[in-house]
């Protein structure tokens, strides 16, 4: 009987592990971003014939949650733009990161070292979505943004990390120009698409 129960507890806590959590019934404190399964990518239209992608790999985002009032959370986020990677081919023939990186009309890190996101207010929209809203400061200009966020899942006891963990998508767009990146506008899109995908473990 006791090897039994063993048996049983090995196949049935892990599926509780993982069991679907609503997210008012989440612990409240910081969360701490994954980076492991998280992203940071976007889009521009080159030409009108594609939307070219690329993606920062270097970024960080605190998550303060409360899951009884979600609208009270609060988002934090910083981004170094010297992380830049557009899988341009062959690089040792032209670095085109480089180029973004360092460019006076583009990124211009060495004037301009980081990108940060301070979140100010959360409309909840349905159970499962939400807008963020926030003040995002890139190149020196502070505009606001706001960012569409799906709540994905919550888990009571993370299978690998022993803790709670919550999981979010976010998509939203903004103009480069407002913060003084006009180059090549129009050739080069204006709007930029932006996606985020992140996971959060509580209290690391």
């Amino acid at each position: 009987m006791r090897i039994l129960l063993f048996v049983l507890s090995l196949v049935i806590f892990p599926m509780v592990a993982m069991a679907d959590m609503k997210p008012e019934a989440m612990p409240g404190g910081r969360y701490t971003l994954d980076k492991t399964h998280a992203s940071i990518t976007w889009k521009v239209s080159h030409l009108g014939l594609s939307n070219y992608t690329a993606r920062f790999t270097d970024f960080d985002i605190d998550l303060l949650f409360n899951g009884q009032d979600i609208t009270s959370s609060k988002v934090k986020a910083k981004i170094d733009p010297t992380s830049i990677r557009t899988d341009y081919p062959k690089p040792e023939e032209k670095d085109f990161d480089k180029k973004l990186v360092e460019g006076k009309g583009w990124f211009n890190t060495s004037q301009f070292p980081s990108i940060t996101f301070l979140s100010t207010s959360i409309e909840k929209t349905t159970d499962t979505t939400g807008k963020l809203n926030g003040n995002l400061t890139f190149l020196g200009v502070t505009k606001p943004i706001t960012l569409d966020v799906t709540f994905n899942k919550a888990l009571g006891n993370h299978p690998f990390k022993n803790k709670p963990a919550l999981g979010f998508s976010a998509t939203g767009t903004l103009k480069r120009s407002d913060f003084g990146m006009k180059t090549y506008i129009p050739s080069i899109g204006d709007d930029v698409q932006i996606t985020i995908e992140a996971e959060f473990i509580h209290g690391e």
